[in-house]
């Protein structure tokens, strides 16, 4: 049914299980999953009136960034492998998350985005968590979420 699952985490709780309930779903139908956390992007200070320090440059950011995402991905992939399901990792930095999730499925031609209820914002969403939302709102590529 489906042969490429793109599975958005944060490293929360909720995607954490949701990434688990993906791993299972690709195993049952001989998919691969594309594992992907979105970092946001470099925020330089704000202007003020007495000197601000900048404490990390923005390809110190970066690194640091990409190194926070490349552990999230990393961690569900070694349940893919334990599970004996093709993985893929994707990092990327990127203001607006449900963008990168729309376009990092459509680039990679996945047929299904697999992602939990929400993340790290909790409850703040109600139901659904903002993200998500923004993703079901505007994708064409079928969306299933866990809670």
């Amino acid at each position: 049914m489906f042969r490429k699952i793109l599975v958005p985490t944060d490293g929360s709780e909720l995607s954490t299980v949701a990434a688990s309930a993906a791993i299972k779903l690709a195993e049952e139908n001989g998919a691969s999953v594309f594992v992907l956390n979105v970092q946001p992007t470099y925020q330089p200070p704000l202007v003020a009136e007495v000197p601000v320090a900048d404490y990390f440059s923005k390809d110190e950011y970066d690194k640091s960034a990409m190194a926070v995402g490349t552990r999230v991905v990393e961690a569900v992939q070694a349940k893919a492998k334990a599970a004996s399901v093709p993985s893929h990792v994707l990092v990327r930095l990127d203001p607006s998350p449900w963008e990168a999730i729309i376009r990092t499925a459509r680039e990679e031609g996945c047929d299904l985005i697999f992602m939990a209820s929400h993340g790290r914002r909790g409850m703040a969403g109600l139901l659904l968590g903002s993200e998500t939302q923004k993703v079901l709102t505007h994708c064409k590529i079928p969306v299933l979420v866990h809670r």
